[in-house]
């Protein structure tokens, strides 16, 4: 499959609906270019177990796959991480979450031992990073998103990385929605509004390691994202 030149520099959600997974795949093939042979490596067999734990999975009009690239080209062309083990963290953000029995080996609890999968595959740093972006078992009597919401407060605090993957993440999610079709559009956009604040100011925290180029960008980001978040919200009912 032919692609441009000006490939790596395309808009992400552009390559998707113009090139789809081909165009990711290529994209992110670019952005590793830079990492030596090893790192490669990890990148690659990162990508090739999302590939198979996700290979069923769709997100909307698209395959889930497009979304974790997505995070992971992010976290390399506009985050400029460097980072392999947080690289590695994104591709496989949902792995646990959304396939615990597939990736656990053995028995027990199976979030816990897919989380031991992973620490023995690419090292116990990048199990403590997803399990910092897994969500926990909520409470069927108390507000979903609220839980959601008061988790991410919790993790996100004290691993300083795991905002960066889980930022990326909203905002393939966030800003990003108006890629979204259907019912999801709105109660992605209840789901997502009230994180805004909070992205805020973990980003704008000392420790979370970003330059303040890449701090900027982000708040940019999350701007759009309030924008659209507003646009589907705040209109009035009869417009609906």
């Amino acid at each position: 499959m032919d692609f441009p030149p000006h490939l790596g520099s395309m808009p992400m959600h552009a390559i998707t609906e113009i090139h789809g997974e081909p165009g990711l795949l290529e994209r992110f093939r670019l952005e590793v270019q830079r990492f030596d042979d090893g790192e490669r490596a990890r990148l690659s067999a990162a990508l090739d177990l999302a590939s198979e734990l996700h290979r069923d999975d769709r997100r909307v009009r698209e395959p889930y796959l497009n979304h974790l690239l997505r995070v992971a080209i992010r976290l390399m062309h506009h985050y400029q991480v460097r980072d392999v083990d947080v690289i590695v963290a994104g591709l496989l953000h949902d792995a646990v979450e959304d396939h615990p029995a597939e990736l656990a080996e053995g028995g027990g609890d199976p979030t816990a031992a897919a989380l031991a999968t992973l620490a023995a595959r690419f090292g116990p740093r990048v199990a403590t990073l997803v399990a910092a972006v897994t969500n926990p078992v909520y409470d069927p009597q108390r507000d979903r998103n609220d839980q959601y919401r008061e988790h991410l407060a919790v993790s996100l605090d004290r691993e300083p990385w795991a905002r960066v993957i889980k930022v990326s993440d909203f905002t393939d999610n966030g800003v990003g929605v108006i890629h979204t079709v259907g019912p999801k559009v709105v109660s992605s956009a209840r789901k997502y509004r009230p994180l805004v604040p909070l992205f805020r100011d973990l980003i704008g925290r000392p420790d979370t390691p970003l330059s303040p180029a890449v701090k900027a960008h982000i708040f940019g980001q999350l701007d759009l994202a309030e924008e659209r978040f507003s646009a589907i919200l705040d209109r009035p009912a009869h417009s609906r």
